[in-house]
This record gives C-alpha cells, structure tokens and sequence, in this order.
C-alpha cells in the first residue's frame, strides 16, 4: 500500500514536471518565432528599384524620388532611360511651376534618382518593383535574372494591372516576399495603390509595403488575386463596351466620350481614357479577365483587337481613337 502511494506521487511528479517541460519548449518555440517576426519587421526599406522605364515605372520612380528614397530606374534600352528622366524632370517642373512643390524639392527629388541598363545595380536594394509590359512571360524572364542578384532579404513586387501574383510568385526564389503594388496612371497624381497578396505572401511583406505605400502619401486597399483585381475588373469592361458600342454603330468617338462625360460625369471618356492607358494593355487586361474568369461577357471587342494589330496604341503611338499628330486630338471614327 506504501509503495502504490509512493508510486502514485511519482508518477504525478512526473507528470507535472513533463508537463512544465512541454510548457517551457512551446514557450521558446513561441519566443524564437516573435525575434524572427521582430527582426522582419525591422527591416528598412530606404532603397527602391524600379524595372522598366516606360510611363509607369517612369510615374514610381518619380513617386518614390519625390518622398525622398533612393531610387535606382533599370532598362535594357538607354533611350528608354533617357526619355524617362527627362519626363520626370518635366512632370516636377509643372508641380514647381503651380507652386505644389519648390524648386529645391525638384532638386533634391532628381537627385535621388540614377539609371543604369545592368540588373546588377539592383543587388543594394529594399525593395524591387518591375514595371515592366503586361506580358507574364516577359515578367517571368525578369525574375529569372534579377532574382539571383538580390539581397536575400529584399522584397520583389509587380505593377501588374491583372495577372495572378500566386503564379508571378512560383516563379521567383521568394514566393514569400513578393506581392503586387499596383500604381495607378499616372503614379504621382494618383492617389489610390492597389496591394495584392498571393497565396505564399508572408504577413510581414504585406505590413511592411503596406506601411511604405502609405509614406509615399498615397492610400492602399487590399484586393484580393483574382484577374485584373479591383480597379481594372470594373474599369476595363467599360472601355470594351464603350468600344462595342462604337463597333456597333452606337455612336461615334465623339457622341460616346461626351455622353459619358456630361452625362456620368467622368472626368475624361472612356475611349479618350483607353487611348491614355494604351489600347495593348487594354486588350491584354480583357484577355486576363477573358480567360481567368472563363465568362463572354468579358471578350474583348474585335475592333479593339484590330486597332492593336495596326499597331494604333493611343497617345503613346500617335494614333488611336484620337489621332494625336496635330495641335488638338481629332477622333478617328
């Protein structure tokens, strides 16, 4: 009888000092994972790298230079860079000129800015966001070669109007610090960013790009990975069927852009706005929604179609719904 006691209260012992045992191993399994999310968080994002130097990357250079963070602007194309800084230099000079900002900020901001046509002067920085056109496959190539040369730590992010970031993401060495920062165009007068997680995007990631959308005066909604996200899901429908309804004899550029215009009162018409954003990029966002969503009612009109194949892009080639080689745009249609 002696020995059962005895036994019972060992057992108990046991008992209670395996339990403290389990108690205390959870508690530095919790404590090693709070100094891994610490030092996460505390990762500072004070360089910026902007691939491509067409209209958007040109935009987030800008936005960036403006809110004092060094921004390295990567292109294969020197002319590309060129053009680029010399918009930059254009746009801030407009803002100095309507006393938005003083020449010195102009200054200070192009100051922050250097060029290069190398991946390699990206190795330094925070943060990376491609720019580059609305091509996954283009997109992908990229992030075969700049994904070696980046800091293990660095963030990737895409300016994609559309396309998946879970699968943009499997194709990088950091499915877990990557995720989409959408600007919109243009970036510096935009106000809105859209954040856009993938599947693998890690918690930290998002507070963090969060907290730097957020310093660049500019407000981030969460949207989720579905085609074209929130913005261009309900935007991009509007332009094609502002499209099929000129296709279709509705009314003519004019008729339908001041309809819109007096009649909604958007700010610019919808066929006036797709030739602004690039009717490519139109036609490659319907595609997205077209074969993501797997729903007619997202076919991207013939005519729109056909205006790409001629190479007729909008303002940016000169030619679109507006022909743009004169003084004042005059509708093609």
């Amino acid at each position: 009888m002696v020995w059962l006691q005895t036994s019972s209260k060992q057992s108990l012992n046991w008992k209670l000092n395996s339990k403290n045992e389990r108690i205390k191993l959870m508690n530095r399994i919790t404590n090693i994972d709070n100094e891994k999310r610490s030092n996460n968080m505390s990762i500072e994002i004070k360089n910026i790298g902007v691939i491509g130097a067409g209209q958007m990357g040109l935009g987030i250079a800008h936005v960036c230079a403006a809110s004092s963070y060094d921004v390295n602007l990567v292109d294969i194309d020197d002319a590309a860079l060129e053009r680029a800084i010399d918009g930059i230099d254009k746009n801030l000079g407009r803002l100095v000129s309507r006393g938005k900002i003083s020449d010195a900020d102009k200054k200070a901001a192009m100051a922050k800015i250097s060029t290069d046509t190398s991946f390699d002067s990206l190795g330094d920085c925070d943060l990376i966001i491609e720019a580059a056109t609305e091509n996954e496959e283009i997109k992908k190539a990229i992030y075969a070669q700049v994904c070696p040369i980046l800091k293990e730590d660095a963030i990737l992010a895409t300016n994609t109007s559309s396309i998946s970031i879970t699968r943009l993401a499997a194709e990088t060495d950091r499915p877990g610090r990557f995720m989409g920062i959408h600007f919109m165009n243009p970036a510096p007068l935009m106000e809105l960013i859209e954040l856009i997680r993938g599947i693998a995007t890690e918690p930290e990631t998002f507070e963090t790009i969060r907290d730097f959308t957020s310093s660049l005066n500019k407000t981030p909604v969460s949207a989720e990975d579905f085609p074209a996200f929130i913005v261009n899901r309900i935007l991009m429908p509007m332009i094609n069927e502002a499209v099929y309804t000129l296709y279709e004899g509705v009314g003519s550029v004019d008729a339908i852009d001041t309809a819109m215009k007096l009649g909604a009162h958007h700010p610019m018409g919808p066929l006036e706005l797709a030739d602004f954003i690039g009717l490519d990029t139109c036609l490659s966002v319907m595609q997205v929604l077209h074969d993501g969503l797997a729903d007619t009612k997202y076919r991207p009109c013939p005519l729109l179609v056909k205006y790409v194949e001629a190479g007729w892009l909008g303002r940016k080639s000169s030619r679109g719904f507006y022909d743009y080689s004169g003084d004042v745009p005059q509708p093609t249609r």
